[in-house]
């Protein structure tokens, strides 16, 4: 499948890209993802986007969609590929869709989670993350308590509510992906790629995806 995840910070797209990729070896790709991939090999827009990165800068668009176009050539992503959060704006897409028509490649679906704004705010300020830079696993105090104490189940580390994880910080974000992201719902309305999906459960928005696929064949 080639697919794009859009949903606000917390409507667990990185959980459905996961769950995705173990269905047909599709590959789950993030900006963050790219970009540290293309430091870490050296290449030559790698090393342009660190000077971006170290300098705390953005990396501009441009150099992102290169970036993307070398990855989306890759070997493993002939198989199929899930674009986690990418694109963010209306500018991006369009340039998504002049690289994906360069290649050759036709997306099989553009899937909106939609999740209510109270739903997030409960699940990210309920969420703990494993200090342990190496362990990083991520726990919920309702569904998924870490160990008592607070300790990571997996390597006994504290575990610690991120600074990005309080109300007013999720707050500000939802406020951002509203401002800048979800015009893109109605952009790929407009092509027909689109498929909002409501359901609460990541299981429920996976084989909402399987059957919108399946229907747009």
């Amino acid at each position: 499948m080639r697919i794009i995840l859009l949903g606000a910070p917390g409507a667990g797209k990185g959980t459905v890209a996961k769950l995705l990729t173990a269905l047909d070896g599709s590959v789950q790709i993030s900006t963050g993802d790219i970009l540290r991939g293309a430091v870490k090999a050296g290449t030559p827009l790698g090393k342009e986007a660190k000077g971006h990165m170290d300098s705390g800068g953005l990396v501009p668009d441009s150099l992102i969609m290169g970036i993307m176009e070398q990855r989306l050539q890759e070997k493993d992503c002939q198989g199929g590929f899930l674009l986690d959060g990418f694109p963010r704006t209306i500018p991006q897409a369009d340039e998504l869709g002049k690289l994906l028509t360069k290649l050759n490649i036709k997306l099989d679906l553009v899937a909106n989670i939609d999740v209510p704004r109270d739903v997030i705010l409960d699940r990210l300020t309920t969420r703990r993350t494993c200090s342990n830079t190496s362990c990083q696993e991520i726990y919920n105090i309702k569904s998924n308590p870490p160990a008592p104490g607070d300790k990571c189940k997996k390597c006994g580390s504290p575990t610690i509510q991120r600074a990005d994880e309080t109300v007013e910080a999720i707050s500000k974000r939802l406020d951002v992906y509203n401002e800048k992201t979800a015009p893109l719902i109605g952009y790929y309305d407009k092509l027909g790629k689109l498929l909002t999906i409501k359901e609460a459960s990541s299981d429920g928005v996976v084989n909402a995806i399987k059957a919108g696929i399946a229907a747009k064949k």
